[in-house]
């Protein structure tokens, strides 16, 4: 079995026991209490909050848990089914197999110390492989010892990790990648690199381009994001949701899989009602003659007032929801303007951030909502609560209204309908959903309600909510205009627009470059370093929004790494050779990796796969700008220590290092690479 599925049966296992330790103290409580829990039936006023406190906690972390090991076992149960078989049949486990130059470094060495582990301890097949990134004793580090030790002594058999670091360096199997092993401490075996595979990998980039690592399946992905409403303008919020979802898709992508990317609008519901009577007053020509709504966000606050404040008017409103809702072909078309209308302004943001997403909205699900509440009726899912129709998924009874006393539907409702369409019509064996942390609740609710309602297999589909915190003014608090209101979209990119001109003009650019070079540098620039501003940082932390920081030229910054490629590139250009020619160039002469920052550059370019297969695990993106920060602190390392092209004292060049500029080049495709997963534009020349 492969580390990775080591490592989720031990987490599988630990969800288990503790499963095991809730269930005994739930049958302690029952005990106390002299109350079987399990034949105990909620009554749909009651919540958990109705039982002692304790008993409705380990309740409600029960359900967590056995969610969790359905998930876990998702992905190690055909594993462990086919390590049963091989068992049974008498098959030895399959040995270690040297990988092709360009796969994941890390990966290699956890298959290579599990088949020393394999080999050295085969009755103990539950023993952990830990290998971390090291650099201060070696490359790497195997850190299995410790826990096999502490294994070995619960099993009765006296050992030490020394002792079991000296065994499995003694079993580890040939593997050309490793030049040298030697324990350290308290049995930390350090793994020194041979230089070869930095030679053959960096060489296989150049001529042939940066490849993704392997992946077991290509998966059918939902993503969803940015999902705007309707006759509201896109704010601060959209474009956290924009950039991590844009590059979410971009990575998922990069890696192979099929990624349906959907916007979900806010396109359905009562506020239309009020909008299409407004519209029907203030432009009653609007089937024959296309009204002037260029502000729907005034538009929409002018009859948000009227609703508030017009009896009549809202009655009107609640009316022309129904007629739209039933499908009359005024009120359609009516709707379908101001949806056109918002569409349009939606499109003209996401294309300056080189955000692509098919719309699909609420509205799209409308009969699909109708199947979902006849489902669930006839599963007997649904609660009367106050003549509302709720559904609870989870033993902390947060409802999920299906249906409003009113007979209309509910965000919930639709979310249940998109889930089940995304899962049976789509196919889609994960999902995604790019939404702020407030909504976490929500989406834990979504997720037990449609695996109750038995729409979703956790063992089949995968579920995450992509959360993130709220974006702050300089001030710390939640970043606002100066009269309170909500930052719109438009004009905080036209601002950064502004500032990376003024930025670029500051350093005389404008007289280097031509009138397009400049603007092409001052759209990356702006655009660039608000997208990196956001993804450097844990999405789910919140972050301080601050031009001054994001456009500054030090430090881990969009304008910085921008920079470096840009530096990197313009050596080779000086030096006379293009991408092609050193293409051609790697055909016969090696990559130079023979000085210590040469060989320090490589090792940080080899993590490349490593880095996008942490990601792709937990979809933390920021993992990716300290990775894309690292490379250009190790490139400005080599490059003040190693000459790429050497000249004299009158600035001819006497001598080029072509290993040297083949190195410039793997280092800058690769920046490149990680630039196009964040949606960041390059430029030759800034």
């Amino acid at each position: 079995m492969s580390y990775e599925y080591q490592k989720l049966q031990h987490r599988a296992e630990v969800a288990e026991h503790e499963i095991k330790l809730i269930e005994d103290k739930l049958h302690y409580l029952r005990t106390e209490l002299s109350k079987n829990i399990d034949d105990v039936e909620l009554p749909s006023h009651t919540s958990v909050a109705g039982l002692p406190d304790e008993l409705a906690q380990l309740i409600t972390e029960n359900i967590k848990l056995k969610m969790r090991l359905g998930v876990l076992k998702r992905f190690i149960c055909p594993v462990l089914q086919a390590a049963e078989d091989e068992g049974k049949s008498g098959k030895r486990k399959v040995e270690f197999q040297e990988p092709v130059a360009g796969s994941s470094i890390l990966s290699a060495l956890q298959k290579y110390f599990e088949a020393a582990i394999n080999r050295a301890y085969p009755d103990l097949p539950d023993a952990p492989v830990v290998v971390a990134v090291s650099g201060k004793f070696g490359d790497y580090q195997c850190n299995s010892a410790m826990p096999i030790a502490q294994l070995l002594k619960a099993k009765g058999e006296k050992s030490n990790p020394r002792e079991v670091a000296q065994k499995l360096m003694d079993a580890v199997p040939p593997f050309s990648w490793v030049q040298k092993l030697d324990i350290a401490g308290p049995g930390f075996i350090n793994i020194t690199l041979n230089r070869s595979i930095g030679h053959k990998a960096l060489n296989e980039i150049v001529l042939n381009g940066v490849k993704p690592p392997v992946v077991d399946r290509k998966l059918t992905i939902v993503c969803d994001f940015p999902s705007p409403n309707i006759a509201k303008d896109l704010h601060v919020g959209h474009l956290r949701a924009s950039i991590i979802g844009e590059s979410t898709c971009r990575l998922l992508e990069f890696l192979g899989h099929n990624v349906l990317r959907i916007s979900h609008l806010g396109d359905w519901g009562t506020q239309f009602g009020m909008l299409i009577a407004h519209l029907q007053d203030k432009f009653p020509d609007y089937e024959t003659k296309s009204p002037p709504i260029g502000d729907l966000q005034m538009f929409y606050k002018e009859s948000k007032k009227r609703f508030d404040e017009d009896e009549v008017f809202k009655k009107r409103a609640y009316e022309s929801v129904v007629k739209l809702q039933s499908y009359d072909p005024v009120y359609q078309k009516a709707w379908k303007l101001i949806c056109d209308v918002s569409k349009k302004e939606f499109q003209k943001v996401f294309e300056r951030l080189d955000v692509k997403a098919e719309d699909v909205g609420e509205s799209f699900y409308q009969s699909r909502m109708e199947q979902v509440v006849k489902d669930l009726e006839e599963k007997g899912l649904l609660e009367d609560d106050d003549g509302r129709k709720v559904m609870f998924g989870r033993a902390d009874r947060i409802p999920f209204t299906i249906v409003k006393s009113d007979g209309g539907f509910t965000y919930d409702t639709s979310d249940m309908a998109t889930i089940q369409y995304r899962i049976n019509e789509l196919k889609a064996e994960w999902i995604i959903y790019v939404v702020d942390a407030g909504q976490s609740t929500h989406f834990e609710v979504l997720e037990a309600c449609a695996v109750k309602a038995g729409i979703m297999d956790p063992e089949k589909v995968r579920l995450d909510h992509v959360q993130f915190g709220v974006v702050l003014g300089e001030d710390k608090k939640k970043f606002k205009t100066r009269s309170g209101e909500t930052v719109k979209l438009v004009a905080l990119l036209d601002e950064g627009l502004k500032r990376a001109g003024d930025k670029l003009k500051e350093r005389g650019r404008d007289e280097a470059l031509t009138a397009e070079e400049f603007k092409i540098a001052q759209e990356a620039i702006a655009y660039g370093c608000i997208k990196y501003a956001d993804l450097s940082h844990n999405r789910v932390h919140e972050y301080v929004f601050s031009f001054d920081k994001m456009l500054e030229d030090k430090g881990n910054t969009a304008v910085y790494l921008l920079y470096m490629l840009t530096r990197i590139r313009s050596i080779a250009r000086l030096a006379g050779h293009t991408p092609e020619s050193l293409k051609e160039a790697a055909k016969s002469t090696p990559i130079s990796l023979d000085h210590e920052k040469e060989w320090n550059l490589a090792k940080v370019l080899l993590r490349f796969t490593e880095t996008l297969e942490k990601i792709a695990r937990d979809l933390y993106l920021h993992h990716l700008c300290e990775y894309l920060y690292e490379v250009s602190t190790a490139f400005s390392e080599f490059y003040d220590s190693c000459y790429c092209v050497e000249k004299d004292a009158a600035g001819t060049i006497k001598k080029i290092h072509i290993g040297r500029l083949l190195l410039c080049e793997a280092t800058a495709m690769i920046m490149e690479q990680c630039f196009s997963i964040l949606s960041i534009r390059t430029v030759s020349k800034m």
